[in-house]
Formats: C-alpha cells, structure tokens, sequence
C-alpha cells in the first residue's frame, strides 16, 4: 500500500495547495457561502484530495491520446455510487483504504498509461472489488445509470430520492442578477449545431441523465424529484491552476423559468424579445436569429456563494435554416473583487470552453449534442 499511497499523494499535492490558496482568497468574504465552493457535496474535506487524484489518475494525468470522457464520468460515477452505497455519508480519510485496496494495484501497473492511471477496465474491475461482480455490467447499462450513480437494479434506480444529496448541500437563497441592465455584463458564445431539436429537448428533460453530458470541465447533478422545471443543480467544475492538479470547485443553480414551443407561447416570445433587445442595446448582434423557431428556453439561476456572483446562464434550442442548435447565453452582475480575481484566473476561459467556445471535450453542449447523435445512430 505504502508505495502507491505515496504516489497517489505526490500527485494530488499540487491540488492540495491550489485548492488551499482558492479558499484562502475566498475567507474572509462571504465565509458561510463562498468558502463552500470547494470540493463535493458527496464528500468531507478530509477525502478532497485523494477523491480529486482519482479523477486525475481516471482522465487528467493521462496522456492526451489516450483519454475518455467515459472514463472520467465512471470514476465520477464510483465516488457518487460509493456515497450512495454508504448510506448517503460524507465520504472520508477513512475511505481512502478501501479505495486504495480496488485501484492502486492497477495505479501502480500504469493502466492508464502512465504509472498512477486508471483506464476502463482498471475503473470496472475495481468498481468490482469496491461494490460486488453486479458493477461493471451496470455500469454499461443506461437502464441503471441515473443522477451520476450507477444502481444496482432499475427498482434501485426508481426508488432513489436525489433530494438526499440535496439535504448535504446547505444551499442558499437565489441570487439573480440585481444590477441596473445596463451595468450587467452579458455574454453568449458559439450555438453547438444538435441533429435533432426534439431528441435534445428530451435530452434536457432526463435531469437524471445530466451527468452522462459532463464534460472534462465539470457537469450538472441534479438535486430534486421531478423534470427540469424549478430543478436545482450542483455544479461540479474543474479548475486548472497548474497542469495535472485539477480542483474541484461546486455551486449551485436553479431553473427558475423555463418556456417551451408546448406551453405558454405569449411567455416565450416576450422573454425572447427582452433577451433579444439586451443585445441590440449595446449595439450588438442579438443571438437568436430573427425568424428562428424556438423549442424551448430556460434560466438557470445561481444560488448564494456561485463563483459567478449574482448570475443567470440561459440555454436557447432554436431552428433556423433547416438547422437546429442550442446556445448558451450569461448575464451577471459586476463582481466582487475576490470573486473576480478568481474568475480572471481560473473562470472566465473555462467559463467560454463549456458553454461551446472551446473543444467538444470541455463542452457540456457539446456533449448533450453527441449524446442526442449517438441515440439516433444504428448499433
């Protein structure tokens, strides 16, 4: 043990003290809120560092050739099943045994690719020490997959309250923006083109399924019972102060409005003409073409402590000349000084990158497209 323990803590040392210096700028603020940015809900502080090495070992630390996002969203997959497995306790230093008994011997043999790695069939098999034989064939099974945790069975799955993780998250009150128009900041990013309009409203409609679209820059979990409207998520984002030390940063938002093509029509189009005149103020191009049909449209709003302050992220999925497409477009206050210290750091590119301004691999709309792709491909 003691030479892969040894490893495994070199590796995240890094993360250990970047993650101490983002929460060192952020006491002293707003400590019952912005200090709860670091880390997981699923896990104590104690558990921070070797649970962000493992996600490392799965994806970041391995060579570029040869990563997978599947890989990451299964290790994601293991911590959150392991939480669930628990009985919904904080996974701790305590744990760090049992983990290291089902991947280090793996980690050691380099089968990611490096030594400390993981690939698939390390991840599985120690997913099968870690749980028992069912995990690998459920792990591969959507029908047991669901709110990033792999079930034992489809009952276990329909039983499964995520208000549990909910309960953990100490959540804040909304915080929309508040700011006179003309003093907030707006931004949109590319559309990321999806071959079918319906299958990804659908898409976004399984909040269960939001995990299966996390990209290597973080994902959405959803955190209530029901559909996508008045859903709060916690985000998961992966900060990278320095190269192979990811941190894990969360938040949280809330879809407080949520229109589409089926319900209030005269609501949609008024929420559209004031998005479309914000732009058109500033004297710039608005970013849903005149004459597009619009599927659907909603907000999601951030939560006190959000690393973007006062904020509210819209997700557009619209038609125009015969193709489809799902934009993202910000809105948010100025910020405060320590929080927009740490935007110009850490944020404002990986903010762009996930909402379709980077690769498909940092793009959580990218991802929803490829998922939405992959249903309508034979085999």
């Amino acid at each position: 043990m003691a030479i892969t323990h040894l490893l495994a803590a070199a590796a995240g040392a890094g993360a250990a003290v970047a993650t101490d210096r983002v929460a060192s700028r952020l006491r002293g603020t707003h400590p019952g809120s912005t200090v709860r940015q670091v880390g997981t809900t699923v896990a104590a502080p104690t558990a921070a560092l070797w649970i962000t090495d493992f996600l490392n070992a799965a994806y970041y630390a391995r060579p570029a050739d040869q990563r997978s996002l599947d890989d990451l969203r299964l290790a994601f997959a293991v911590v959150t099943t392991f939480w669930h497995e628990q009985g919904h306790r904080a996974i701790g230093a305590r744990d760090l045994v049992r983990f290291h008994r089902a991947f280090g011997t793996a980690r050691f043999q380099r089968a990611g690719g490096r030594t400390g790695t993981l690939d698939t069939e390390a991840l599985l098999a120690g997913g099968a020490q870690l749980f028992g034989d069912w995990f690998p064939s459920a792990a591969e099974d959507p029908d047991r997959r669901g709110w990033g945790i792999v079930f034992r069975t489809t009952a276990d799955k329909a039983a499964y309250d995520p208000q549990r993780r909910l309960e953990q998250a100490q959540l804040g009150p909304l915080t929309p923006p508040i700011a006179p128009t003309a003093e907030q900041i707006l931004s949109t990013y590319p559309p990321v083109a999806v071959v079918d309009a319906n299958r990804t409203l659908a898409a976004l409609q399984a909040v269960e399924q939001w995990p299966e679209y996390g990209s290597e820059l973080g994902r959405f979990t959803p955190l209530r019972a029901g559909g996508l409207r008045g859903q709060t998520f916690e985000i998961e984002v992966v900060g990278f102060p320095s190269p192979r030390t990811p941190v894990l940063l969360r938040s949280y938002v809330t879809v407080d409005q949520l229109a589409t093509a089926d319900d209030d029509e005269e609501a949609r189009d008024a929420w559209l003409t004031h998005l479309r005149l914000g732009f058109t103020d500033r004297g710039e191009e608005p970013p849903i073409p005149g004459g597009a049909e619009v599927h659907a449209i909603l907000a999601l709003v951030s939560h006190e402590g959000h690393f973007m302050g006062r904020a509210r992220s819209q997700l557009v999925l619209y038609s125009s000349e015969g193709s489809s497409y799902l934009r993202a477009i910000g809105q948010w206050d100025p910020m405060p000084w320590h929080l927009a210290e740490m935007y110009e750091q850490v944020g404002q590119a990986s903010q762009h990158a996930f909402w379709g301004m980077g690769s498909p691999e940092e793009s959580m709309l990218h991802q929803i497209a490829a998922a939405v792709e992959r249903q309508l491909t034979p085999g």
